[in-house]
């Protein structure tokens, strides 16, 4: 199955998304902001199909997170999380690198639909 990383501030947010999207049989690594989840992408060279990320978080926001993902591993999907509206607007200009952005609180079949959906726009690999 894919590979995902989670960057998201909350532990209990962070677990659940881990536990719903595994259930689907996807490995899952996490990161609790935006720069550890930049680290651990440089680390392991891009190797992850979906960066799942919240939009608001301490050190490096979710939005940051995408545009450094998006310029060093341009074929990395990216899918976004926020509970705040005018998160969601600022995320709105991302629509040329990131997916979607799936609105909180959401519900485990919600998140494990969005990821699906995001994994299957992915181009096939050759």
């Amino acid at each position: 199955m894919s590979r995902v990383l989670i960057a998201d501030d909350e532990d209990s947010m962070r677990t659940l998304v881990a536990r719903a999207i595994a259930m689907d049989g996807h490995e899952t690594v996490t990161a609790q902001d935006g720069a550890e989840a930049l680290e651990i992408l440089t680390r392991e060279n891009g190797a992850f199909d979906l960066l799942l990320s919240d939009i608001q978080m301490p050190i490096m926001d979710g939005i940051a997170l995408a545009l450094a993902a998006a310029r060093d591993f341009p074929d990395l999907t990216i899918l976004l999380m926020t509970g705040f509206a005018h998160q969601r607007e600022r995320a709105s200009n991302l629509s040329a690198i990131a997916h979607d952005v799936i609105t909180k609180p959401f519900s485990v079949a919600d998140i494990r639909t969005a990821v699906a959906d995001a994994l299957a726009s992915k181009p096939a690999k050759a």
